[in-house]
């Protein structure tokens, strides 16, 4: 595939760091005392049992959700791409790809500003390195939707965003498309881009990503996906898995304790869910 972030300015990025962090909706927690530190470059999967605050996590990432206490270090002032599990594009919208593709130039161009040749050019790029060449006047309605992913890729490619976000990206879509974007991910590790991402296939993680951070409510293990995607590690996630409880009181910050060894304190009534094997 063609490559046309080479044409792009490149952006710098820091480490991403979580210090002791607590998040949660009206005050209740919701994820609890993460502390770790990804380093720029990082190609990590978030994985986790359902409702293990894989979600609630890259919302805090992105900016959408305040921590209740701790700290969320190295994304201020920067650039983030970032693709929802649920997109939320109405396909109904009399847009074509190319447009809807071209405001990932929105940073470059601005309100004022409009879209000149080279512009133009960067779309085309973009849709030629995710296989859309030749849909550039469809409408979105017209796209299936492994063609609607492979677009929303390309406009994330226009962003050269220093530190990408995806949540489930590659839900719903064909083999050969989950194959094309995650070279397009591994292409974007080599650029230097942070990238992380929501994910539930363990094969795929396995064979892709290099690190893996395993939340279960809490921080389970972060580290080299081999050591992490553990029987033992697995089986701690489904344990700690709880349901979300409207009543849960706030977190006490407990500074003191490593964030992979921190144990529920905030609440005697959590039930857990019973172990289960690693998939």
């Amino acid at each position: 595939m063609k490559n046309p972030q080479a044409s792009l300015p490149a952006g710098g990025t820091a480490a991403i760091e979580l210090r002791n962090l607590t998040l949660g909706y009206e005050r209740h927690p919701a994820v609890h005392h993460v502390s770790l530190r990804i380093e720029p470059g990082s190609l990590v999967a978030l994985v986790g049992p359902n409702g293990a605050g894989k979600s609630t996590l890259i919302k805090a990432l992105v900016g959408e959700l305040h921590p209740l206490s701790g700290d969320l270090i190295g994304l201020s002032g920067k650039r983030i791409a970032w693709l929802p599990q649920h997109n939320g594009l109405d396909s109904s919208f009399p847009i074509d790809v190319h447009s809807m593709v071209c405001m990932g130039l929105w940073h470059r161009v601005g309100a004022l500003g409009r879209f000149t040749a080279e512009h133009r050019s960067l779309c085309d790029q973009a849709l030629a390195a995710v296989g859309l060449t030749g849909f550039e006047s469809r409408g979105l309605d017209t796209l299936s939707g492994g063609q609607l992913q492979r677009a929303l890729f390309a406009r994330l490619i226009l962003q050269d965003a220093p530190v990408v976000l995806l949540d489930e990206p590659f839900a719903a879509v064909d083999n050969r498309t989950s194959a094309d974007l995650l070279n397009l991910l591994h292409q974007w590790q080599a650029q230097g881009k942070t990238v992380i991402v929501v994910l539930h296939d363990l094969t795929q993680i396995r064979e892709h990503f290099p690190l893996t951070l395993l939340l279960a409510r809490e921080l389970v293990a972060f580290g080299p996906t081999a050591e992490v995607l553990t029987e033992a590690n697995w089986a701690r996630a489904q344990r700690m898995r709880e349901p979300f409880d409207d009543h849960a009181p706030a977190c006490e910050a407990s500074p003191a304790a490593p964030a992979q060894k921190h144990e529920h304190t905030h609440s005697q009534t959590h039930k857990h869910a019973t172990s289960e094997a690693l998939p």
